[in-house]
């Protein structure tokens, strides 16, 4: 089991930054994917990017995030941070850590629900224009 707890959500202006932080606990490998995914109002939860802890590997699921939201890790600290930057109004969400279990070597870490089932309790985002 792993357990995930998410902070740094807010509200900020349209062009704004926030950073997230998901601290993990439990059963960890190095070989496993921490991400992140995010609701909005009215739809269904969608992955965003995912790491891979043993070689810093990244996944964009999301092509409206690339160039703007970085993944990023410290593996001392089980923590694992997404930096948004120049936030839209449509980034509007509650933002989800998630992880995986073991991943072997020639894997991938995009974040698809199935590959992910610990889920954190959330961290709301909201970009005002």
């Amino acid at each position: 089991q792993v357990q995930l707890v998410e902070s740094g959500g807010g509200s900020v202006q349209a062009g704004g930054s926030l950073r997230l932080s998901c601290v993990a606990s439990g059963t960890m490998y190095r070989r496993m994917c921490m991400g992140w995914f995010r609701q909005a109002p009215g739809k269904e939860r969608e992955g965003v990017v995912g790491i891979y802890r043993y070689d810093n590997s990244t996944y964009y699921e999301d092509e409206s995030v690339k160039g703007r939201f970085t993944i990023s890790q410290d593996d001392a600290k089980n923590t694992v941070y997404l930096q948004m930057n120049s936030l839209k109004p449509e980034d509007t969400a509650m933002y989800y850590c998630a992880a995986s279990k073991y991943r072997g070597s020639g894997s991938n870490c995009y974040p698809t629900s199935p590959g992910y089932p610990y889920l954190g309790q959330g961290t709301q985002v909201t970009v005002s224009s």
